[in-house]
């Protein structure tokens, strides 16, 4: 009879959160236990000191592979397997596919189609699909960015049951502008839900911003982009944000939605990973390189990952999620676990699901420190 390991021991890690080198035992695909490394304990993997993670989850991501979310129908179904494959491939465990403005008829398809796709078995190597980001259409048309125009809506009660339709089970968190409720109803009904509601896309002062977080809003939508700038008398919806033990912001890490020192400016006072979380932001085409695609009725334009409309709008990245961590580090802004608990532990613990603990399904990511040459190198661990 012959036996097959099914324990693997990493030694020598270190832990976001922990001092000391850590060793992980893992059995059947899970972690058993986590506790101090000892000089003699034998290993299968000696990560000598390496940082070690689960993978990553992107809150905010638009399309891939040449296919916008907002454009799903059930042909695509093969193309969504597709899409989850290259992002594990990128260290994306888990993401949120995001349905930006559109016409009522196809967020709700484009909602059934995840809702049935994630009825499926999870397949091996491949990202989960953990519910859906609506961004819009409840948004200001001041600050609408690249969201058409023409299917905005107003933020009521109704309308918001129109959008959700039969598929409010599906959907995980909801940008929406708060000043555009003014019953101040909306966010209590979906927090009834259990919907997540983020701020953003909107021109909400300080006292808009205070109502909504008071009444259960605890995100922010790519902060500093679609909103008031801070200023020194008026602090506005982000700054609101930054202050608020209880907000988090997500934030674009590449350098041309938020300027570096800017990016260093709100992760200090923010506290780093306890009130931020990086997303990628990315638009249908990562996954493709540069080029001209088209984008609604309309076409972008990628230039070195970076997406504009014809008239030179920013409307996103085509970037990986963990390029913003790399970023983070290199341009010196974030020390190391700091940078990785950027896109693994913080939206983790934005959306309250747990992060790297005894129990965890151990889908692992080594991180390797080139100190020499100021570069952060990752890989996902084979067990």
């Amino acid at each position: 009879m012959t036996s097959t390991k099914t324990s693997f021991i990493i030694t020598n890690g270190r832990l976001v959160g922990y001092s000391d080198l850590q060793t992980l035992v893992i059995e059947n695909g899970n972690i058993k236990s986590i506790q101090p490394s000892h000089f003699k304990t034998n290993s299968d993997l000696d990560l000598e000191g390496d940082y070690l993670s689960l993978g990553g989850v992107d809150l905010q991501i638009n399309g891939g592979l040449g296919l916008a979310f907002p454009d799903l129908c059930f042909d695509d179904i093969d193309k969504l397997h597709d899409i989850c494959a290259y992002l594990w491939s990128t260290g994306v465990d888990q993401f949120l596919p995001t349905i930006v403005t559109t016409s009522v008829e196809k967020i709700h398809q484009s909602l059934k189609v995840i809702q049935e796709f994630k009825r499926e078995k999870p397949r091996k190597n491949e990202a989960e699909i953990i519910g859906v980001h609506l961004e819009g259409p409840f948004l200001n048309y001041e600050k609408r960015g690249a969201h058409p125009p023409e299917y905005l809506l107003p933020l009521t009660l109704d309308n918001i049951k129109i959008v959700l339709g039969a598929y409010a089970d599906v959907v995980k968190i909801i940008t929406l502008a708060p000043e555009l409720d003014e019953k101040k109803e909306v966010i209590p009904y979906l927090q009834s839900l259990g919907i997540v509601i983020s701020l953003g896309h909107s021109q909400a002062t300080a006292e808009d911003a205070i109502i909504a977080f008071q009444q259960g809003a605890s995100m922010v939508t790519h902060a500093f982009n679609a909103m008031p700038n801070l200023h020194h008398r008026q602090a506005g919806l982000l700054g609101e944000a930054i202050v608020n033990p209880h907000v988090y912001c997500g934030l674009i890490a590449d350098g041309n939605h938020v300027c570096p020192t800017m990016l260093k400016l709100i992760l200090q006072a923010s506290n780093y990973h306890q009130g931020v979380f990086v997303v990628s932001d990315a638009l249908a085409p990562i996954g493709l390189g540069d080029g001209v695609y088209p984008w609604d009725s309309r076409t972008i334009e990628v230039k070195n990952g970076t997406a504009r409309l014809p008239d030179g709008t920013l409307s996103g990245t085509t970037l990986p999620l963990f390029v913003g961590v790399q970023n983070l580090y290199e341009w010196g802004i974030c020390n190391i676990e700091d940078a990785i608990a950027l896109v693994t532990d913080a939206p983790r613990k934005a959306l309250n699901m747990p992060c790297l603990e005894v129990s965890s399904p151990a889908n692992l990511i080594r991180w390797h420190e080139d100190k020499q040459n100021k570069k952060l190198h990752w890989q996902r661990i084979q067990h």
